[in-house]
């Protein structure tokens, strides 16, 4: 009987170790720049949020209710996603998988980025670019789209550690992680990555859109 008990518990222990590590990474993602975030998305909205719920979307695979939460929003502006009003978005309920919290209040606008569901239903993670819009720089606000969009076609390369190099001509190498010793450093605050007419891409730095001998030029 004893052994029968300190078994079982033992099997508890090790079935609660490995939940535990599951949960723990199970919200895993690498660091976005801010152009790969708008780049990536379905959709890119600024808006407030007005109201939070707890909503059943439907059942797992043993029969259990699936819950997530839901963020009514009002909508400011649209930069990218499809024709109709989105006045709500949806999170995992718990930050271990991925779930999002958002200041309910009404007073804070925020720039958001997210997936398109099938069902016609946003839904966002701790993966997404999810921005207080007064903590964003000006020149992230004057990116949003245009900027951004022209360098769609681009590759940001994060370095990790140096030294570190391009591969390609198409690509842009982020150093900021490795500079700045964390990602909104002035290259996620100040620069997109734009392709030029020679089908190169290179970081440009300005509030203006980028000019015709910037588009042109063969170097950086």
């Amino acid at each position: 009987m004893t052994w029968t008990v300190n078994g079982c518990l033992v099997a508890l222990a090790i079935l609660f170790a490995w939940r535990v590590e599951d949960f723990a990474e199970a919200c895993s993602c690498s660091p976005a720049h801010p152009q790969q975030a708008f780049c990536s998305s379905d959709v890119v909205i600024r808006a407030k949020v007005v109201a939070m719920n707890k909503v059943d979307v439907g059942n797992d695979v043993y029969g259990n209710p699936v819950k997530q939460v839901k963020y009514d929003v009002k909508l400011i502006k649209m930069f990218k996603g499809p024709v109709m009003d989105i006045e709500a978005i949806y999170t995992a309920p718990i930050s271990a998988l991925c779930g999002v919290t958002l200041d309910i209040e009404g007073q804070m606008e925020y720039l958001i980025t997210g997936k398109l569901e099938s069902d016609g239903n946003v839904h966002v993670t701790l993966c997404d670019f999810i921005e207080p819009w007064d903590a964003m720089s000006p020149i992230q606000k004057k990116s949003l789209p245009e900027r951004y969009h022209m360098g769609c076609d681009c590759k940001i390369v994060r370095c990790e550690t140096l030294p570190c190099a391009l591969h390609a001509d198409n690509e842009c190498l982020w150093t900021d992680w490795v500079l700045e010793n964390y990602i909104s450093g002035p290259q996620a605050q100040h620069f997109a990555c734009i392709k030029r007419r020679d089908g190169s891409c290179a970081w440009y730095r300005g509030a203006a859109q980028p000019k015709k001998d910037f588009l042109d030029i063969e170097e950086p």
